[in-house]
């Protein structure tokens, strides 16, 4: 997930159209940093088990290693975005990448546990010059005709980052332990920064946010409507982590047994997200949000359901739905942060809506450890349960909320 907006007052000719060769290399560097970035971010998941053996910890401990990453994150990208905007996009990206995979290469040589989450946390400092950045670069670079499909691109690059990460980190770690894993992981992150370094063009649009918002972003806190927005990443990204994060540890013990490179494969219930999250946006656009919201949040539900028994085709049946309505949930919701902002505001409303989304992941990610500690994988479900039941309201909420404002307007 990344801070959008739309390109500055920037005349048209400039910008990169379908076809060109600055398209073409924009498109390809912009997945290249979704497929570096979200690897490195959540590096450490896939072996939260072989952490908390090493390190003797519990696993609510444990999860820190990914916690400590996104909570950092939440907490800088606003910050960030406007470091960019005094150095340029394409600086602070490339500086941003670069620091990660340096600071991942050292997570690979901790030598104790609160080492290791101090450098995760700076990992998600500098992963936020990436997340909070990458899609407000393709939005002031790419001509409109050519906007959605590279949107399109770079989310696809987040999404195949995200499970090729935890692929190499697994399959490594299942043959020579966690530490080999992330640092062969850091490795492909360089080589493929590398490339992104070279590809990415100069650029094109003014280092500034979207129309009507300038160089520093549109005055004034973001409208209360953007907040009921913001509850849905906050408790859904929150569900869903702990949900990758927990059930490593119920796949590793008995009855499943799971070895880490076949835990590792769980991860692949990620590509299911990239067909729904496109297919909601279609549906939302035909039927409205609120309700294709609603249906996608349920369908999460669902598939949490099925992860129940202690039955692996079920576990992973459950996984698959589970996560295709959650990224269903959050391709909806996060186009209703700016709609619901005011002219001028959407790149703020992003920019809460990102913090939000992180700051889920790290706060629930963490504290549903103790579900998992006291209850097993029944008290980890309920806490989703209950966390997607506060999405739905907070849902409700705004679409009636919505529903009034244009029934004033109309008046």
């Amino acid at each position: 997930m990344s801070v959008s907006g739309p390109s500055g007052g920037q005349p048209v000719e400039l910008l990169h159209r379908p076809g060109s060769a600055g398209y073409r290399r924009l498109n390809l560097a912009m997945v290249l940093a979704g497929l570096a970035a979200f690897g490195l971010l959540y590096a450490t998941q896939p072996v939260l088990p072989q952490l908390a053996a090493e390190y003797a910890v519990a696993p609510t401990l444990a999860s820190l290693a990914v916690s400590a990453s996104t909570g950092a994150l939440a907490l800088t990208v606003i910050p960030v975005v406007g470091l960019a905007r005094r150095y340029g996009r394409a600086r602070v990206m490339r500086g941003g990448l670069v620091a990660a995979v340096l600071l991942t290469v050292a997570v690979a040589l901790a030598p104790d546990f609160t080492t290791l989450v101090v450098l995760r946390a700076l990992t998600g400092v500098a992963l936020a010059a990436v997340a909070g950045v990458a899609m407000g670069h393709v939005g002031a670079e790419v001509h409109p005709a050519g906007l959605a499909s590279a949107m399109g691109l770079y989310v696809s690059g987040n999404s195949l980052g995200g499970v090729s990460g935890r692929l190499v980190t697994s399959g490594v770690s299942d043959l020579a332990g966690w530490r080999w894993g992330v640092l062969a992981l850091a490795l492909a992150a360089a080589a493929v920064t590398v490339v992104f370094w070279r590809v990415l063009p100069d650029t094109v649009a003014d280092d500034t946010g979207g129309p009507g918002e300038g160089a520093s972003g549109a005055a004034g806190w973001p409208a209360p409507r953007v907040w009921l927005v913001a509850v849905v990443p906050f408790t859904l990204m929150g569900g869903f982590v702990a949900v990758y994060n927990y059930l490593g540890f119920r796949l590793s013990d008995p009855p499943f047994s799971l070895a880490p490179g076949l835990l590792g494969l769980v991860f692949l219930a990620y590509l299911a997200g990239s067909v729904s999250s496109a297919a909601a946006g279609r549906a939302a656009d035909r039927w409205g949000r609120p309700g294709v919201l609603a249906a996608s949040v349920l369908v999460m539900l669902a598939g949490l359901a099925l992860t129940l028994p202690d039955r692996l085709v079920l576990v992973v049946v459950g996984l698959v739905v589970l996560t295709a309505g959650f990224f269903a949930a959050h391709g909806t919701a996060s186009g209703w942060a700016p709609a619901v902002a005011g002219p001028g505001r959407g790149t703020r409303a992003s920019a809460v809506y990102v913090a939000a989304y992180y700051g889920g992941s790290s706060i629930f990610g963490l504290w549903l450890g103790e579900a998992w500690t006291t209850a097993g994988w029944d008290g980890v479900a309920a806490g989703v349960a209950v966390l997607a039941g506060t999405a739905l309201l907070a849902a409700a909420v705004l679409a009636a909320r919505t529903r009034r404002c244009q029934g004033r307007v109309l008046g």
